[in-house]
């Protein structure tokens, strides 16, 4: 067809004078170096040689087959260029990472949907992480702007101070500084806010705190994978991040996305943790697998990251959370405060092989 289009032109160049005058001109201007039926021929000489251009074997090549190649270069560097334009035009609007002024290490704590024990999780592997080792400060960030949890976990009320620089100074408490949300709202009050102030208030909560000199930052990341988690590894370098799952299938389906979405903004994920993994019974010592058995260990080896550990469904972590003295503190000889422990010494293990 578009050979017979090609030749109902050239009929055309040749019957019309004003066309051959036009094509006279553009010769003597040498705007086009073929005519029609020059371009026909080489097209027909490209169809007749296309095993020599498939195959590349041999030595002679028409005038239609360095055209082509030539057509085929310029489109493979076009599409280069346009792909190294957009690289930069992406990089040039991610924000750049700033680390925290006096914090070494960030460490996430986050999962796919709520209510699998994020939380408690958060303030246990913070509590953990000081009671394995006394001599390292650990810090503690309640990122879970919609649903702040830590001053009921922490046992802190009040308002946060401003130091000499205008920088808020965290509340402590169990020696360990904390920032939230529900420090600079009411207890009750809703917190009805759209994506941009959402931002603005984890900016101020990340830049606008005088941690002092901590090894550690425990982030309590909110449920999900939105903007609050991408905001988050885009603005900080986070060393590493920390899922918590149940057991059960559901839960794991969105533990599994949180995971991917940290591979895919380049964050070391440093294993899971198994929570409410047994059921223990206060009274008969009895174990019971409420939400299934070993289904964080299967997606932590499909993943190819490792376990953490496994913190029981017991009764005594909901009671002292709920006091808001964690079981790491209240109950520092109990197999719960020793599973949380197990946590932590996994995680500063895992630490140190991401960043020897």
């Amino acid at each position: 067809m578009f050979l017979r289009n090609l030749r109902k032109l050239d009929a055309q160049q040749s019957v019309d004078p004003r066309r051959r005058r036009r094509g006279r001109s553009l010769k003597q201007s040498n705007m086009a170096p073929f005519t029609y039926s020059r371009l026909s021929y080489l097209l027909r000489t490209s169809v007749n040689n296309a095993s020599v251009l498939r195959t590349g074997t041999e030595t002679h090549h028409g005038p239609a087959a360095a055209c082509l190649q030539l057509v085929r270069c310029q489109r493979s560097a076009d599409t280069k260029t346009l792909q190294e334009r957009q690289k930069q035009q992406m990089a040039r609007g991610l924000p750049k990472q700033k680390p925290i002024a006096g914090v070494k290490q960030v460490v996430v704590v986050a999962s796919g949907k709520g209510g699998v024990g994020k939380s408690t999780t958060a303030v246990n592997l913070a509590l953990g992480l000081m009671a394995n080792d006394p001599s390292k400060s650990v810090g503690l960030l309640d990122a879970d702007v919609y649903g702040p949890s830590i001053p009921k976990l922490m046992n802190l009320k009040g308002n946060p101070e401003l130091s000499d620089n205008n920088l808020m100074i965290p509340l402590t408490n169990y020696g360990v500084p904390c920032m939230s949300m529900g420090f600079l709202v009411e207890d009750v009050a809703p917190i009805v806010w759209r994506g941009l102030m959402v931002m603005s208030a984890i900016e101020k909560m990340l830049r606008q705190v005088d941690w002092g000199s901590l090894d550690y930052l425990v982030v309590d990341m909110p449920p999900g994978t939105g903007d609050v988690q991408l905001s988050i590894t885009q603005n900080v370098p986070i060393a590493g991040a920390v899922i918590v799952s149940t057991p059960q299938d559901i839960a794991l389906l969105d533990a599994r996305r949180g995971a991917e979405m940290f591979k895919k903004v380049h964050v070391p994920v440093l294993g899971l943790v198994q929570n409410m993994s047994v059921f223990r019974c206060p009274n008969c010592d009895h174990q019971t697998h409420i939400f299934g058995s070993e289904g964080a260990r299967q997606l932590a080896d499909t993943l190819g990251v490792g376990l953490l550990g496994d913190v029981p469904l017991h009764l005594n972590i909901r009671e002292t959370s709920d006091r808001g003295q964690p079981v790491v503190v209240s109950s520092p000889h109990s197999p719960e405060a020793e599973a949380y422990r197990k946590v932590a010494s996994a995680v500063v293990q895992r630490l140190q092989e991401v960043h020897p």
